[in-house]
């Protein structure tokens, strides 16, 4: 396919503009660039897409996300008295996220992560890394959800979150299903492994033990994979861990083996200076949630500095929309309005940790570049029609995007060099058929929230 008369935007290592812009797709990569001109001589036979002056430019990458949590959306949390809402973070998990998993069946599963990725479609993502839990469905979970992602096209990472919350038999069971996965993605056609990827997922260290992580960490001998884990998102977890173990959580995590350089540490919200020297030092991964943690009221992470300090930072949503471009406004203004600086944390900033960041994360999972359009990168690409009313240069654009672009102006979104939404009408799935099923399994899973 031959992308025309696109205004192409780059990003990568030296973003570019390049007007009246083509970008010819072989496979599922970038196989050329350049002028519409230029390339329309080279490729004069090829199927062409007239982006008719849009923005093209990468679609988004998602550093952590959670489907299954998608069936919370409108749902009241039981006690819906205002004295019985969950004052703390704990007690979300508890009255919330804790029920929801366990209310999930397998097909509860396929269902969250659908609706998850036709939002994603529609919204310019492409790549996500995905942490799920199900405690009652566990067996065979994280296949479903890979089906889901493989119908859609689009691109994911997935985890089964080990933890003990839900018994000794529960833990066995997560660290089977990650296994699993893991060997199954890995004997996979490569055609399969270019969309799908897998790690070891772990809950979190307050409810993880160590005789846990040390089955984790003997399962996951030989297997080159890394860890997803969450990491100080509260306070309560830090605490927990002073009091178990007589050690901060960075320190815990990083004594047992579970950080390096193909590990994601999620949140880090009440990481200490400490902490983020060893998560620099082993070159651990941090995904960070600016709404979902402002939503749980946990704090607010020290991104920049791990940043100044050279720690690896990528964008999540914690199982929010994946209209990533809110994600990236919401990084840009929560450190401004938390230090009273309006010098803080450039828009470029942002762009480099939902971009180039993400990117960085996403090579533990697949080696062809994502994030960046450029020759022998994944054909991951999506249109706008956003139409900037100033001068837009490369020098700019982060600041268009915070101040201007969003999920709304894709019109088009292609995954590994297909199609999935053309004009705004998703082409993989059918997202009416898909809502009124999800609808249905909802309240079925509410009713057995509410009977909890």
């Amino acid at each position: 396919m031959l992308i025309t008369n696109g205004t192409l935007i780059t990003l990568g290592a030296e973003n570019q503009i390049i007007e009246n812009g083509a970008v010819y797709i072989k496979g599922d990569k970038i196989a050329d660039m350049g002028t519409t001109n230029t390339l329309a001589r080279k490729y004069p036979r090829e199927d062409k897409l007239d982006a008719r002056g849009k923005i093209v430019m990468p679609g988004s990458v998602v550093g952590h996300t959670h489907f299954y949590g998608a069936f919370a959306r409108g749902m009241a949390i039981p006690g819906a008295a205002p004295a019985n809402q969950p004052r703390n973070f704990p007690q979300i998990l508890e009255n919330l996220w804790w029920k929801i998993d366990r209310a999930l069946t397998l097909d509860d599963c396929r269902l969250s992560a659908l609706v998850c990725l036709a939002d994603a479609i529609r919204h310019g993502t492409t790549t996500l890394i995905d942490h799920h839990a199900s405690p009652n469905a566990i067996d065979g979970s994280l296949d479903v959800i890979a089906d889901a992602v493989l119908e859609s096209g689009l691109r994911a990472s997935l985890c089964y979150e080990v933890t003990d919350r839900n018994g000794a038999a529960g833990a066995r069971a997560g660290i089977k299903e990650n296994v699993r996965f893991i060997k199954k993605n890995r004997n996979s056609q490569s055609a399969i492994r270019n969309h799908l990827g897998a790690s070891f997922g772990l809950h979190a260290s307050f409810t993880v033990s160590d005789k846990t992580l040390d089955q984790c960490l003997a399962a996951a001998q030989g297997l080159n994979t890394g860890f997803h884990v969450h990491v100080g998102e509260d306070i309560s977890d830090e605490d927990d861990s002073l009091s178990k173990y007589g050690v901060r959580v960075v320190d815990r995590l990083h004594a047992r083996g579970i950080l390096g350089s193909k590990s994601i540490a999620v949140h880090c919200v009440n990481a200490d200076a400490g902490e983020i020297e060893l998560l620099r030092q082993t070159k651990t991964h941090v995904a960070h949630n600016p709404r979902s943690n402002m939503n749980n009221a946990v704090g607010v992470a020290d991104i920049l500095g791990m940043l100044r300090r050279g720690v690896n930072v990528g964008l999540g949503n914690d199982g929010f929309s994946n209209n990533h471009f809110q994600e990236m406004k919401f990084a840009y203004l929560l450190p401004k309005a938390t230090r009273r600086d309006p010098r803080v944390m450039g828009a470029d900033q942002v762009l480099q940790m939902a971009y180039g960041n993400n990117a960085k994360i996403a090579q533990a999972f697949w080696k062809p570049r994502i994030g960046e359009l450029s020759v022998g990168a994944f054909a991951d690409i999506i249109l706008l029609d956003y139409i900037p009313f100033t001068p837009l240069t490369a020098g700019n654009f982060p600041w268009q995007v915070i101040f201007g672009v969003d999920g709304a102006h894709v019109t088009h979104t292609l995954c590994a060099g297909k199609l999935l939404m053309q004009d705004r009408q998703l082409l993989t799935l059918d997202e009416s058929a898909i809502a009124a099923q999800a609808q249905a399994a909802a309240s079925q899973v509410w009713r057995r929230v509410q009977a909890m």
